[in-house]
């Protein structure tokens, strides 16, 4: 008996430390540690994203264009960066309260009070600025592939900049940074609408006002395909993608201080898989019932579709919901591509068919598994940022195409932009002859202007 009590009391004063811990975890130093470090390296994750978007769109682009995306991938995420701390960040978050917009300025971390030993802000201001940043970058990525192959550099980048800096910021404030739609109870968890959406919309317009690269669409209607130049590259990237996506939402559960938190993120993580395995699955078997094999490009993109479904409420479906859910953003997928298609809408790489329906359909999905959401509310959100980001991404499109000029020469389209814009090829081995600097593998003889036919020579295909 004696023994038993002594045991017991000991017992309790080894778990006096923990009690104290978990009673004082929102304001505790560990907490403050732990919420910190999921900010920073769930942030690397979705960095990491960057580059899948990179090599997604490499391999999905033809040879004579892979150098120019490559750039493009890695320059605009030099510009999110700038552009955030320049006035992004402050716009999305300093001063929203319950508005339309923050504040203008630029960004600047303040953690005197957690250095005085005050930790109830939670975690460190440079940790949430970073892992907010790498958000922008996602959001401008998705416009990259789908206007790719016919759209000069500098003014791709120059859209880059006004989206990262002001289009991003303000629509992002509604919802995240405590503005009107989040007043109104709209649930985005990680950016089906707040980033994926975002992407879609801006890319659409580009597209739309960019128009199709030559020879895509016949006057018959017929749908020329284009084939992308490396697809073990696309797949990798591909891959690298479904692992960044688990710092993307796994990220947005904006803690780990407790042990709830570490659970939350635990499912987040799970359904994040599960919704990406469910899209893939459901788009390879939807293509083949259609066309009666099955497309390797479909599967990725499938896969992608799930994990953007998925994105907008990741924490509360059941794990056959998950599969639901982006099941139907697999379907989605396949029956989008051949959609816009129809529209003459060149997307060289879904990134529509992707992003922007799916990320329709995964935020106006919330509801389905979260009783707190309202369809009415959900839909609100999406109708009020479809509004704001057509409009302004149109406006910025529009005076970029009537300045500087928005599309390169029909010449430089042929002759692929790596040459014509940067001056390099990616795969230098593997292309034409250039006399005179015309020609590419990759593009039609036949279909190239008078005077690259007359320079060019073909060599060899692949």
């Amino acid at each position: 008996m004696k023994k038993s009590l002594i045991a017991l009391i000991t017992g309790m004063m080894l778990m006096l430390p923990a009690l104290a811990l978990a009673e004082d975890a929102p304001v505790s130093e560990m907490t403050f540690i732990l919420n910190t470090f999921s900010f920073l390296i769930m942030g690397i994750l979705v960095m990491w994203m960057a580059a899948g978007f990179g090599m997604l769109e490499a391999g999905l682009v033809r040879s004579k264009n892979v150098a120019t995306i490559c750039l493009k991938n890695i320059s605009l995420f030099g510009i999110a960066g700038i552009l955030f701390y320049l006035c992004g960040y402050n716009l999305m978050y300093a001063g929203v309260d319950g508005g339309y917009i923050g504040s203008f300025g630029l960004w600047a971390a303040d953690d005197a009070a957690a250095l005085a030993g005050d930790y109830s802000a939670g975690y460190s201001a440079s940790s949430d600025w970073f892992f907010q940043m790498v958000f922008c970058g996602a959001a401008c990525s998705i416009v990259s592939g789908c206007v790719a192959e016919r759209i000069k550099l500098w003014s791709f980048l120059l859209f880059c900049a006004v989206l990262c800096g002001i289009i991003y910021p303000i629509q992002g404030s509604w919802g995240w940074g405590g503005g009107w739609l989040s007043e109104m109870g709209f649930a985005d968890y990680a950016g089906s609408t707040i980033v994926h959406s975002v992407g879609g919309w801006a890319a659409l317009t580009g597209a739309i006002i960019l128009g199709a690269r030559k020879g895509k669409y016949g006057k018959d209607g017929r749908v020329n395909p284009m084939p992308g130049s490396n697809i073990p590259m696309a797949t990798l990237g591909t891959f690298i993608l479904w692992m960044g996506w688990y710092g993307f939402n796994g990220g947005s559960v904006l803690a780990l201080g407790d042990a709830a938190s570490a659970i939350e993120m635990g499912n987040v993580m799970v359904n994040t898989n599960l919704a990406a395995c469910g899209g893939m699955i459901a788009a390879m078997a939807m293509v083949q019932i259609l066309y009666k094999k099955v497309d390797v490009t479909m599967g990725l993109n499938g896969a992608l579709a799930g994990l953007v479904s998925i994105t907008a409420g990741p924490a509360t479906p059941s794990l056959g919901a998950a599969i639901l859910i982006g099941a139907v953003g697999g379907v989605l997928v396949v029956l989008a591509v051949p959609f816009f298609d129809k529209l003459k809408i060149d997307d060289v790489v879904g990134a529509l068919s992707v992003h922007l329906v799916c990320g329709i359909w995964g935020t106006m999905a919330v509801p389905f598994t979260d009783g707190e959401a309202s369809f009415l509310t959900q839909f609100i959100g999406v109708a009020a940022t479809a509004a704001f980001v057509l409009v302004a991404s149109s406006v910025v499109w529009l005076i970029i195409k009537y300045t500087i000029g928005v599309r390169c020469s029909e010449e430089d389209e042929y002759r692929g932009l790596d040459l014509a814009e940067i001056g390099m090829e990616a795969y230098p081995d593997f292309q034409t002859v250039h006399l005179g600097g015309m020609g590419s593998p990759s593009a039609s003889f036949s279909e190239a202007p008078a005077a690259a036919r007359v320079a060019t020579k073909p060599v060899r295909q692949n």
